[in-house]
């Protein structure tokens, strides 16, 4: 059973949780979801001795993918081993492309377009040292939207897709309200209450906790709008 850390560093005006995990002991690590403030998430990398294998994308926004091409730059350039980018699903490609220009319209630079190494799909496994997360497909929020489990550590990194009290927005073009809600209560939920989650805004929660609180998982007529 590997003992691990995880550290989350909010990143850009979207506060937006950039996760990096790693073993205590052997120092292998991954980052999810790098949306900006590369130099940041390396001077923690740095700090902590991490060899880090690998850098996932839960989906294809900006706020969780503008930072992965210059941080990807950085890693290789220190350390033996590349990282490559792996995820999202291949049908948020479009968003991936967008960034660059999305960007202007919050008055942000350095964010920048990403093509991953690797998509990925319902069933990959990705491996960090001893750790293995599963990835699920949960579209939704956005088309190639992926959820990452380590079911035997008992955590899910779940982008956009559940929050501490909410879920994630289908507002923002190419969403769809009703394939997010099967996502979280067919796939993601039946994983088990104890499981718990570091989600792409705020603070986390466990998948039991957000069954018996969260407004948006009741009847639909009891649930607030969005």
């Amino acid at each position: 059973m590997p003992a691990f850390q995880i550290a989350v560093i909010p990143v850009t005006i979207f506060r937006q949780n950039c996760s990096v995990i790693w073993e205590t002991d052997t120092r292998a690590a991954a980052v999810f979801d790098p949306g900006g403030e590369p130099g940041r998430i390396m001077d923690l990398i740095n700090r902590h001795g991490l060899t880090v294998e690998a850098i996932l994308l839960t989906h294809g926004h900006l706020d969780h993918a503008g930072g992965a091409a210059a941080l990807k730059g950085l890693i290789d350039a220190a350390q033996a081993s590349p990282a490559p980018v792996l995820g999202p699903d291949q049908r948020d490609g479009f968003l991936l492309e967008l960034i660059e220009n999305g960007q202007k319209a919050y008055k942000m630079t350095g964010l920048r377009n990403v093509r991953p190494d690797r998509w990925l799909a319902e069933g990959d496994v990705v491996e960090v040292g001893k750790l293995r997360f599963d990835v699920l497909h949960c579209p939704g929020h956005t088309p190639g939207h992926i959820v990452f489990v380590e079911r035997t550590q008992r955590i899910a990194f779940v982008g956009d897709t559940l929050f501490n009290g909410g879920i994630g927005r289908t507002d923002l073009g190419a969403g769809d309200h009703g394939a997010l809600m099967a996502s979280i209560k067919g796939k993601m939920l039946p994983l088990g209450d104890d499981i718990s989650f570091i989600c792409g805004h705020g603070p986390g929660s466990t998948f039991g906790a957000e069954r018996e609180s969260n407004p948006f998982l009741r009847d639909p007529a009891e649930a607030p709008s969005q």
